[in-house]
């Protein structure tokens, strides 16, 4: 029985490393150019009124100077902006990211949001090419900041957002056990429950997707970055994450030269999908071009090697995408269900993922 595998990835647009997207985004790169201004001295022994208050006045502007070169942490760009340090932060943004908005609209929109909360949690820490990503809730987990700074702490994008939130699906974890469709060590990119944590979650499609990348050193590459072999993740071996069946192979999609060149007609790429004992199915995508070893009506076992992880498809640079969906009487995959790890494991952004060896 073939099953209509639709368009998942066609809504949520690339499945890879957006730096930033959806609700109100501030996004730029380049580096800081704050200014630092010459210390101030009156000499001798007596002033006039003149003096004394242009001295005082000097004093305020260098400890107001002070006060901002001492640059915000990643960590600390959330209490710095409950504190109502805006000109502090602003004064981090990158040159690109000042373009996108001012000093006052900046202030207006973070004291909009911030009204009413009283602190933010951390949820996630992402180190990552040359970029460090933060991400915190409130204590409602109704609203959301994130921040990217690069190695100097520039600000390269900072974004807030209030949540949606689907709390009765978030729960209706695959009756099917997993295990992670790969070797060794990888990086959850996007993954979690909020949209700050897992950029497909507000599309319902691919909600609980999740996008993985290999991270060594704090870099998913090494070498040239438009060549797809610089990046660790292409070629590695992909699994079976469990038992069933194969019901869908789309192979012969190039793969895409990384950074600037992607496949929005065939978001998926090359991809497997299977079909589980309970009705539930899995799918892969992004395949290597011409490495799927199974097709369609193959059996297959968890930690088989099905194939090899590409760059194809709708993505801008080797990963692994990997959903799960429910049981569909009309045998039409259109919606996700969250995954549930052998391990318990429940990943989100940030967070290490830990695969097994294959299975002959």
């Amino acid at each position: 029985m073939k099953v209509k595998t639709r368009n998942l990835l066609q809504r949520a647009g690339r499945s890879a490393v957006p730096l930033l997207a959806a609700g109100l985004v501030l996004a730029g790169c380049g580096v800081d150019s704050g200014q630092s201004k010459e210390d101030k001295a009156v000499s001798g022994h007596e002033q006039t009124a003149e003096q004394a208050v242009n001295e005082t006045k000097a004093g305020e502007n260098e400890a107001h100077d002070k006060e901002n070169l001492e640059r915000v942490g990643g960590q600390e760009v959330a209490d710095s902006l409950l504190g109502g340090e805006y000109e502090r932060l602003y004064n981090q943004f990158s040159d690109d990211l000042k373009q996108a908005v001012t000093l006052d609209q900046f202030r207006s929109m973070g004291k909009q949001f911030t009204a009413n909360i009283s602190s933010f949690e951390q949820t996630s820490e992402m180190r990552l090419n040359g970029y460090r990503h933060y991400v915190w809730a409130n204590a409602q987990g109704t609203k959301g900041l994130s921040a990217t700074l690069d190695e100097s702490s520039t600000i390269a994008g900072i974004q807030i957002l209030e949540h949606a939130a689907f709390p009765a699906t978030d729960v209706a974890y695959s009756k099917t056990k997993f295990q992670p469709p790969f070797e060794g060590d990888w990086l959850v990119f996007w993954g979690g429950h909020n949209s700050f944590l897992n950029y497909h979650y507000e599309y319902e499609p691919v909600r609980y997707a999740y996008d993985l990348v290999v991270e060594r050193d704090g870099f998913s590459y090494q070498g040239d970055p438009a060549k797809n072999e610089s990046y660790f993740a292409f070629g590695q071996n992909v699994l079976a994450p469990a038992d069933g069946v194969v019901v869908a192979v789309v192979d012969g999609i190039p793969d895409n030269v990384p950074v600037g060149q992607m496949n929005e007609a065939q978001p998926a790429g090359n991809v497997v999908t299977i079909r589980h004992e309970n009705g539930e199915y899995s799918m892969i995508a992004h395949f290597k071009n011409g490495s799927i070893l199974v097709q369609e009506g193959d059996a297959v076992s968890a930690g088989q090697v099905i194939g090899q992880c590409g760059n194809s498809g709708n993505s801008s640079e080797p990963h692994i995408h990997f959903q799960v969906s429910p049981p569909s009487e009309l045998d039409t995959i259109a919606t996700t269900i969250p995954v549930s790890f052998e391990s318990g494991a429940k990943p989100v952004r940030g967070d290490i993922l830990t695969g097994s060896k294959p299975r002959s």
